[in-house]
């Protein structure tokens, strides 16, 4: 039944006549699966799928009505909007905290050997059209997809011309973003791939965070650089060096733990321990490296710190002009594989919502207290019970040159 729900992959094409045998192996392969929900949707006991959710997702929450306007725009322009509300039990001592947070997934537009500039304005203009829907709901929040100004280029492992997408923090992107959070009161969070002038030009892999009043909060750099599959980021940029900072904004203290710093727990857990509310995970990537991590990571991350988590991953299937090796033994290709989607939101108790679409741009709204983090804090008792200075103290020996590990042999 599951093969009911299917759907032609998303596809981005270049004008490159030799990748064309890439797309058409693409078009001719088994289609895409819309989403997870889609699949349960089609179990025909309703007490059945009921149950199949609570498993799978926890304690669900409500539904929110969608507004017309941003349902308008999603009819006009093809994406889907989704919208959650978290409950928090009432107290006496603290008025509610209650904010919206969104996120946004979408495909590139443009094909990938266009001019630069015509390809970042096309996804501009797109996400712009998100972002409208995002006001409409009356986010507060809203994060993008990493590296959302351009095609996820670095598994080509070629500087020219993808670095030419790379900006300073104040570039372009965030003056046109800063622009948008002035006019709908909205903290957005902004990563992009920026060039560090002031030195040398580096590049890094950053999140920039823009207030609600159109200043530039700051910026955090991605802690940990994947060197697996066609991930050959490490060709473009190292590892972050401004720590696990958290951003004290109208809404709530955020963090941003970028891409691939979701597979290190103790990356989750500074940002718990700096305070953050909310965590942000943008990312990029493909369902046949990682998708069965996908809806545990964050939603682990979440109870383990008790803080709502956000994971972002874009759409699609990127073609490049031309071919690369994945160091594999297999043939050369043009694209990274199906970017799946199935952005959620996760909360402090382990409860969290559908998945947006694995094959359509789409915006996902969830509304939650944030007083919600204190009381799975008081029933829970991780922070009173999780030891930091045995912790500390054992991991400054695992870093020692001379360490050696806690293992008691068993007798001869």
């Amino acid at each position: 039944m599951a093969d009911d729900k299917k759907t032609k992959p998303t596809l981005t094409k270049t004008k490159n006549p030799d990748a064309y045998e890439d797309v058409e192996r693409i078009l001719t392969a088994p289609t895409e699966t819309t989403s997870l929900e889609d699949i349960l949707a089609t179990i025909p006991d309703a007490q059945h799928r009921r149950e199949a959710r609570r498993i799978l997702y926890g304690d669900l929450p409500d539904a929110l009505p969608i507004a017309a306007e941003a349902q308008a725009l999603a009819d006009a322009h093809d994406f889907e909007v989704k919208a959650f509300k978290f409950h928090a039990a009432p107290e006496q001592r603290r008025a509610p905290r209650e904010v919206r947070v969104g996120v946004i997934q979408t495909q590139i537009v443009a094909p990938t050997d266009a001019p630069i500039v015509e390809q970042y304005e096309a996804i501009r203009d797109r996400t712009g059209l998100l972002i409208e829907a995002a006001a409409k709901m009356g986010t507060n929040v809203l994060c993008l997809q990493e590296a959302w100004t351009m095609p996820f280029a670095f598994c080509t492992r070629e500087k020219h011309p993808w670095l030419e997408f790379a900006e300073d923090v104040n570039g372009p992107s965030t003056e046109w973003l800063a622009a948008l959070a002035k006019r709908h009161n909205m903290v957005i969070v902004s990563p992009i791939l920026e060039r560090d002038d002031a030195h040398g030009g580096t590049i890094h892999n950053t999140a920039v965070v823009i207030g609600n009043r159109g200043n530039v909060i700051g910026k955090h750099r991605k802690n940990h650089i994947p060197r697996v599959g066609d991930f050959n980021e490490s060709t473009y940029y190292m590892e972050g060096d401004d720590g696990h900072p958290v951003f004290e904004t109208d809404f709530g203290r955020i963090g941003i733990n970028i891409c691939y710093g979701r597979h290190h727990p103790l990356n989750w857990l500074m940002f718990g321990i700096n305070g953050a509310e909310i965590v942000f995970n943008p990312s990029a990537t493909v369902g046949a490296l990682s998708e069965p991590l996908w809806p545990i990571e964050a939603r682990c991350a979440s109870i383990a710190n008790n803080y709502f988590s956000l994971a972002i991953n874009r759409i699609g299937t990127e073609h490049f002009p031309r071919a690369f090796t994945s160091g594999d033994g297999k043939e050369a290709h043009h694209d990274f594989g199906h970017f799946y989607g199935s952005s959620y939101c996760a909360a402090p108790n382990g409860a969290r919502t559908p998945g947006l679409s694995r094959v359509r741009d789409g915006l996902l709204v969830s509304e939650f207290d944030l007083n919600h983090c204190r009381q799975v804090k008081d029933k829970w008792g991780f922070q009173m019970t999780q030891r930091l200075p045995e912790y500390a103290e054992a991991l400054a020996w695992a870093a020692d040159p001379d360490f050696q590990p806690q293992v008691i042999r068993k007798s001869r």
